[in-house]
Formats: C-alpha cells, sequence, structure tokens
C-alpha cells in the first residue's frame, strides 16, 4: 500500500486541536486511507471515521464543563480523572450517538495505539468489523494511575501514548510512505524526565516492564519529535502543531480557550491544503 497516513498524538483536551482538523478534513471531503491515533487522537478519529461533523467539538467543547467528562469526583467515584464509563458508554450510546455502523463499513484502516501492561510494548489495534471499537478506544485513552486498566481480548491495556505516542514508525511500516502527523505540543517541545517513579511501582507493583516504560517515555518521546522533525525537513511527512501561544492544558475547561485551539486547528489544515493540494487532494481522498 502506497498511501498517505493521517497519524494523530494524543495529550488529554489539546486533542481539540486536532478534531478542528478533522472537522476540516470532514469539510473538504478528506478521507484518508489510513488512520492512526493513540488516546485522545484515537477518541478524535472516531468522529471523522464516522463522517459526524460538529460531533468532536460537541463533545470537546460543550461538554468540558460537565463534571461527568472531568473532575476530581471521577476519580472517587471511578478511580478515572476522566469520566471513562461517561465519554465511552454514556456519551457515545445516547447523549451523542456515535455512527459505529459508519466506522464498521468503512475501507478505512484505524490503528488505535494502547500500550500492554504486561510488557510495557505497545500492542495497536487495527480496528475491524467484529471489534469492540468503543472499548479499544478506552483503553488507548486510560491514563497510567489516573484510571484503571482495560481488559481487551485478554490484553490488559492502558494509554497508547506511553509505549508509542506518535505512532508514525508503525504507520511507516503499513505502508504508507508519506503521513501527515498531528501533535498536540508546539514545535520545539520536549518532555522532561519522569518523576514518579516510585509511584508507578507502587501501583505497578506486578508489571516491571510498564514501570520501565514509564520511565522511558519521555526519552521515547522526545527521540520520536527528532525522528519527525527529520522527517519533516526530508519532505517525508506534514506535521500540523499548534502555536505555543495557545497554551492549553491536557486537563483544560475553558471553552474559550478550547475554542481558540479548535479554530486553529482548522485553519492550520486549510493551510496544509492551500500551501501542499497534492498531499490532500489525494486519489483515496473519498475513500468510503
Amino acid at each position: 500500500m502506497n498511501d498517505i497516513g493521517l497519524v494523530l498524538e494524543g495529550g488529554g483536551m489539546r486533542g481539540v486541536y486536532t478534531a478542528g482538523v478533522l472537522e476540516y478534513f470532514l469539510d473538504q471531503d478528506i478521507h484518508f486511507p489510513y488512520v492512526s491515533g493513540v488516546s485522545s487522537g484515537a477518541s478524535v478519529a472516531c468522529s471523522y471515521l464516522a463522517r459526524q461533523k460538529g460531533r468532536n467539538k460537541k463533545l470537546q467543547i460543550g461538554m468540558a464543563g460537565d463534571p461527568r467528562f472531568l473532575s476530581i469526583r471521577n476519580l472517587w467515584r471511578e478511580k478515572s480523572l476522566f469520566g471513562m464509563n461517561f465519554l465511552y458508554d454514556e456519551v457515545p450510546k445516547s447523549l451523542v450517538p456515535l455512527d459505529v455502523d459508519q466506522i464498521n463499513n468503512s475501507s478505512q484502516t484505524f490503528v488505535i495505539g494502547t500500550t500492554d501492561i504486561k510488557t510495557g510494548n505497545p500492542h495497536y489495534i487495527y480496528h475491524q468489523r467484529d471489534e469492540d471499537i468503543l472499548t479499544a478506544v478506552r483503553a488507548s485513552s486510560s491514563l497510567p494511575m489516573l484510571a484503571p486498566v482495560v481488559n481487551y481480548k485478554g490484553w490488559q491495556l492502558l494509554d497508547g501514548g506511553v509505549a508509542d505516542p506518535v505512532p508514525v514508525e508503525q504507520a511507516i511500516a503499513d505502508g504508507c510512505e508519506q503521513n501527515i502527523i498531528v501533535l498536540t505540543r508546539p514545535k520545539g517541545y520536549r518532555k522532561e524526565p519522569f518523576k514518579l517513579s516510585r509511584l508507578a511501582r507502587r501501583f505497578y507493583k506486578n508489571y516491571p516492564g510498564f514501570v520501565q516504560a514509564l520511565i522511558n517515555r519521555p526519552a521515547v518521546y522526545n527521540e520520536t519529535m527528532d525522528q519527525l522533525e527529520d522527517l519533516e525537513e526530508r519532505g517525508r511527512v506534514k506535521v500540523l502543531r499548534p502555536d505555543a501561544s495557545l497554551n492549553a492544558h491536557r486537563t483544560e475547561k475553558d471553552p474559550a480557550r478550547l475554542e481558540k485551539m479548535y479554530n486553529a486547528g482548522y485553519q492550520d489544515a486549510a493551510d496544509l491544503h492551500h500551501d501542499f493540494p497534492e498531499w490532500l487532494n489525494h486519489p483515496y481522498s473519498s475513500a468510503t
């Protein structure tokens, strides 16, 4: 397969930037044949793959102030900062229904990045019709120490951003020679060393491989950013990323700031389309 892939980083509420990017692609009827996402990147990809315009904005901005979405209360009630039962059960099944049938019937490849806590290695879920997409995306979005482990088809999984924060190498291995990468941190951002190793060892005392993955995560992330900047210079990838002035954080709840991030993502995608039409006016752009 010689296609252009779309690879989406996570980042909690910073994923509203990605939501804006994807909304532009929906408005322009641009549908990539290969979509890969981790954590919030996988979550916002669902509305894009389901062809549901406006759904991400309704969720990411319209419901951000709902304590069931994000609150300390959730930690007490279900041991998760983000309301995982609310977000991956109540919302997509009743409040703001997700068109799972559209995703199941699509020819687009959807790869959901997770981390296997038994080994600390990446575990990629390639969505098929019989996959439980909501549980798979929930696993990808379950933050270490802030959400329960998700059991999925015999695997014990957590946040895909731990083992492979931006799975561009997997996209290349899957045949995508060129990729559009959507990041949620500004250019030049690098992670500081992991400072919660003692706490992690208590949380995951039976999973030393996962603890080591948490410790290694900053180095893996920083190496990935170095790799992306190299690929960008060589014209192998196009990278969309928010400007540092937007300054939203993982648990951002300010609707004005979220709206600004969303609009920035939309405009950056429009600018990419204008500047590099050969990347987006792709023979597979109308894939169904």
